[in-house]
């Protein structure tokens, strides 16, 4: 590497780190920057400077914003009694992107896991029991992967609940999808969760 593209290098290779993007997919994303500089590159860099001198987790649930709030828990209409608890900020915004769901959410921060050391301290599940209490929560819909650790995290939380209503996301083939392409789990899940036609 000399001198006149050790710059541009280090750029590709920060890019490469992004999920998704490896060596090639980096070097393409930094030469469209390049040649895009003032419509693309100029408006993304300080993009990125403001949301690293601003962005922050809520202190309530734990979603990104800018403000020690977020908008989502701030929002008196979203006081409804439900609490849908994710693993991270992505599920969060995803289940957003849905519009599916009308009250507040919790982040653990991961899920249990032995084999990781990870346990209830590690995540935001005091945090979690806290807020139900506190906040008069009536249903906790628990919206996790379905991955062992995922389940595991499910049921341990369940079971430090008691009296309030907790409801999982349904599980099983998804619209438009075809049973030869689907894993083992999916169509046991599938099958356990049957319905009336």
């Amino acid at each position: 590497m000399n001198d006149s593209t050790r710059d541009i290098e280090h750029l590709i290779g920060l890019m490469a780190k992004l999920p998704g993007l490896g060596p090639r997919s980096a070097r393409r994303a930094v030469l469209h920057l390049i040649k895009k500089r003032a419509v693309v590159m100029t408006p993304l860099a300080d993009a990125l400077q403001k949301v690293a001198a601003t962005a922050r987790e809520c202190v309530n649930c734990g979603n990104i914003g800018t403000q020690d709030r977020c908008d989502i828990c701030t929002n008196e209409k979203r006081a409804t009694g439900q609490l849908c608890v994710v693993e991270d900020v992505a599920d969060l915004w995803a289940m957003e992107r849905g519009q599916a769901f009308g009250g507040r959410y919790h982040v653990l921060g991961g899920t249990l896991s032995a084999l990781d050391a990870v346990g209830p301290e590690e995540l935001r599940i005091p945090k979690l029991l806290g807020r139900i209490r506190d906040e008069n929560i009536t249903e906790v819909v628990l919206a996790l992967n379905a991955t062992v650790d995922g389940q595991t995290t499910a049921h341990y939380i369940a079971e430090q609940l008691g009296d309030v209503a907790v409801t999982s996301l349904a599980q099983g083939v998804p619209i438009g999808g075809e049973l030869d392409y689907l894993d083992d789990g999916t169509i046991q899940a599938a099958f356990r969760a049957r319905k009336q036609f």
